[in-house]
């Protein structure tokens, strides 16, 4: 593909508004959607979302709109929306008629109800077109106030990626281009489960120690599953591997360490979801990963562990008495 000169990004949320002012910065010319007209409107004339990103006043002007088709016809399209909502969202994209360049994946999920990462599901509802993946350490408030970021941008072809990364990059935003689009997507995905397992540590004040060695014996996972799935190594120790992992297992700002922390503090699952709070990504894919592990006969005992807080089979008392009561084993392939 050519230079990339237009770019709309579908979502209004934060992520979504924090990646249209990113392109913006870069100058590329940019089209932002939102479902909700009062955001258009906000974002059109007062340079503020503050419903998703209270507090900050935007230097660039963005063009929103609420019509697909006038965000379809760009040179690429960033598709900034839930997981669960990405099927829906593409086979909207396809009745416009007008999409022509490549759909950047920017959620970081597995669709719950085929298992399927989103690239396939893209594959089923846009054919044809080139899937791209957005993905890595990355909070949407610090995005959006310009401080200084680092991702992966995967698509299948190195000029692809490439175009887009010219596209996107500014003095505070870096992205590094990789054509690795299946362990780009990996990594997101398993991240958020495996955030929801330290944010439970976390709300349990079971201390840091704890925290820290969560985070490793679950990146462990994620490099077992990914490798098993076909990921490139050097994807899953990057930006969209251990990076995303590092920075959604320690921070409060993370959706899904939040909804980790609540689980730890007493709360049910289904309280949380019921009560309509921020989406955690994770709290879907965690079922799925752990299919995925069986299928790849592989164990990903922090992520079983997750799905069965989640789905209220196991409280956190006995998901940490089952971690800590697995069989011993050398942590190496050396003995």
């Amino acid at each position: 593909m050519g230079a990339v000169k237009s770019i709309g990004v579908i979502g209004g949320g934060a992520w979504g508004t924090a990646l249209a002012l990113t392109a913006a910065r870069a100058g590329t010319t940019v089209r932002l959607w939102a479902r909700d007209p009062a955001t258009v409107s906000e974002v059109r004339t007062k340079q503020q979302n503050t419903k998703y990103l209270p507090g900050i006043t935007f230097d660039e002007d963005l063009n929103a709109t609420s019509s697909l088709k006038e965000v379809a016809d760009a040179d690429a399209i960033l598709l900034v929306t839930p997981a669960q909502s990405t099927r829906a969202i593409l086979s909207a994209l396809k009745e416009t008629g007008n999409v022509r360049g490549p759909v950047v994946l920017c959620a970081k999920g597995i669709e719950q109800t085929t298992g399927k990462l989103l690239s396939q599901v893209m594959k089923e509802e846009l054919p044809g077109i080139e899937p791209g993946v957005l993905s890595g350490p990355s909070f949407a408030d610090d995005v959006a106030k310009g401080l200084p970021t680092a991702v992966t941008v995967a698509a299948h072809t190195a000029k692809t990626a490439l175009s887009l990364c010219e596209a996107l990059q500014s003095p505070c935003f870096r992205p590094y281009a990789s054509i690795d689009v299946l362990g780009t997507q990996i990594g997101g995905a398993l991240k958020n489960v495996l955030a929801i397992a330290c944010g439970a540590v976390a709300g349990r004040k079971l201390g840091a120690s704890a925290q820290a060695a969560l985070t490793a014996r679950g990146f462990a996972e994620l490099n077992r599953l990914g490798s098993a799935m076909g990921a490139q190594g050097e994807t899953l120790t990057g930006l969209s591997g251990l990076g995303d992992l590092v920075l959604t297992c320690s921070s409060t700002q993370s959706r899904n360490f939040s909804f980790g922390m609540r689980l730890g503090e007493g709360f049910m699952a289904s309280e949380l979801i019921a009560a309509g709070g921020k989406l955690a990504e994770g709290a879907y894919s965690a079922q799925v990963a752990v299919k995925l592990a069986q299928k790849h006969e592989i164990e990903v005992p922090i992520c079983d562990t997750v799905a069965r807080m989640v789905s209220e089979d196991m409280t956190i008392d006995e998901a940490l008495n089952t971690l800590m009561a697995r069989p011993l084993k050398s942590e190496t392939d050396f003995f």
